[in-house]
């Protein structure tokens, strides 16, 4: 609690996003957790984040607190970590080789946040031509709601599917 970083309404979608994770290995679909971790001294963060890594303290250096996963969310065995220094998991990222030599075609998003990450993860996975991409409209979040159903409305118009959990879980 107490981050810059910190996304509010993220917080209330862990329910729907640990629910989301266990229907999907129910599925056997492959999980992926993606998360950002940086250096202490900030020098593989966003130019206009540096200033949040003075000392060696940012928020989401390896290792500390704000790197780690939201209470009540797991990796298991079997599960995927993929670590990210910027908005998109497929930015300076091994992502689309690890899902393209798995065979996924289809992709299904989750987490925070939507303006940003979500957002620049799906418009890449796009244009690297995965043919469905999801976003789960009830187990994503931003910082205000209205910014949210902004992202989830611009996602649409480029073709990707945004299904609530209940939706998507039928």
């Amino acid at each position: 609690m107490g981050s810059p970083l910190l996304v509010a309404g993220g917080e209330a979608v862990i329910p729907a996003v640990a629910e989301a994770v266990a229907v999907a290995r129910k599925r056997g679909i492959f999980v992926v957790w993606v998360v950002r971790e940086h250096d202490p001294s900030g020098r593989d963060v966003e130019l206009f984040r540096r200033h949040l890594y003075s000392g060696g303290k940012g928020p989401t250096v390896k290792g500390l607190k704000g790197a780690e996963l939201a209470d009540g969310l797991f990796i298991k065995e079997g599960d995927y970590k993929l670590v990210k220094t910027r908005f998109s998991a497929f930015f300076a990222t091994h992502l689309d080789s690890v899902l393209k030599t798995l065979g996924m075609k289809n992709l299904v998003i989750v987490g925070v946040q939507t303006p940003n990450c979500i957002r620049q993860t799906v418009y890449d996975a796009v244009a690297l031509d995965y043919e469905k991409v999801m976003v789960l409209t009830d187990a994503t979040a931003a910082a205000r709601p209205d910014i949210h159903l902004a992202s989830i409305r611009d996602m649409k118009t480029i073709g990707v599917e945004t299904p609530t959990l209940e939706e998507w879980r039928r």
